[in-house]
């Protein structure tokens, strides 16, 4: 079974008869002498970052093209499915949430009449549940190896559920903070970093969708009609998560543009009640310089009670001020 993750190993290499049943695991040299046999055997292979003999002992057992399996061997490859003479490479991206952190990974598998090779690269799950649902099933194992490709296809997409969820309590925390009241600089850093690891989960997802439709139009021999029917249900599952990143990465644009006209608003406010603590403070400042100037012809200066009147008249107005600029909430 596949439940070790070792790199550069070989993680499984099972045998399977023509009814679907387990025949056993098998030495990896002796792959290309079951594959001579002309009895409806197939085998399933899995490997963990192998390294370069590795892959060149692969080539040598299922005959694999040089271009496939240099991209094999070479991680960061884009999502692609290609044909090679009889046999299919694909490349898929596989999602792992780990401590608040999106971490991603790839899988490339060689498809043939009477052979799956899954190699897995980075954060990527072991493929050991999808083997054993598989070997659950003898009826569908005995459509060959097609039907072990849409498992672990499945497994992958089944995968990203998670991470989408994790996203969207993500999502839900930060609109929280959005409508708090003391301004944040980490919560507009959070949805940020939040729309960055949507970007990479698109860009993940979506490919995957023209991957499921170019391999429900291969040919039987490598695609059992029975099993066409089941990477429907994996389109399925693909579209619903591209669509629920779609709508998150749209609620993310939305919110941090509400996040920056919220810090926009509440800078307004501040600038308003400064203006209108200014405007206050400039009536007894106006009033003060100008019967400060002590000229001799001022009339007001000679009066017994022009200081008085002064100081009743600069509060008078003061408060009349204050009760505008009150109701014109500027203060």
């Amino acid at each position: 079974m596949d439940n070790q993750t070792q790199p550069g190993r070989v993680i499984a290499c099972v045998a399977y008869a023509a009814d679907g049943s387990r025949i056993g695991e098998i030495e990896f040299e002796k792959v290309s002498d079951l594959l001579a046999r002309d009895d409806g055997s197939y085998v399933w292979v899995g490997l963990h970052e192998p390294d370069e003999a590795l892959m060149k002992q692969m080539q040598e057992e299922f005959g694999l093209h040089d271009l496939a399996v240099e991209d094999a061997h070479n991680a960061h490859q884009r999502p692609k499915i290609e044909a090679y003479g009889e046999s299919l490479f694909i490349v898929v991206k596989t999602a792992q949430a780990d401590k608040g952190h999106v971490e991603f990974g790839e899988t490339h598998m060689f498809l043939g009449p009477r052979y799956l090779v899954t190699i897995r690269h980075g954060a990527s799950a072991t493929h050991t549940p999808a083997r054993q649902r598989c070997e659950r099933n003898t009826r569908m194992m005995a459509l060959g190896p097609s039907y072990p490709l849409y498992a672990t296809l499945d497994f992958i997409v089944d995968n990203y559920m998670p991470v989408v969820h994790a996203f969207q309590q993500e999502l839900d925390t930060l609109e929280k903070d959005i409508f708090a009241e003391d301004y944040r600089r980490g919560t507009i850093q959070s949805l940020y970093d939040l729309k960055q690891e949507l970007t990479a989960l698109k860009m993940a997802v979506s490919p995957m969708q023209d991957i499921l439709a170019q391999i429900q139009r291969l040919p039987p021999a490598l695609l059992h009609d029975e099993v066409r029917l089941y990477f429907r249900d994996v389109s399925d599952h693909v579209g619903r998560v591209n669509e629920a990143t779609d709508v998150m990465r749209e609620m993310l644009t939305a919110a941090m543009g509400v996040n920056l006209a919220l810090v926009t608003v509440a800078q307004g406010e501040v600038v308003k009640r400064l203006a209108g603590w200014a405007g206050l403070l400039a009536v007894p400042t106006l009033m003060a310089s100008w019967y400060g100037m002590n000229f001799h012809n001022m009339p007001e200066l000679s009066g017994t009670y022009s200081y008085y009147i002064l100081i009743g008249l600069t509060i008078f107005v003061c408060i009349i001020l204050y009760m505008v600029l009150r109701r014109a909430r500027w203060l």
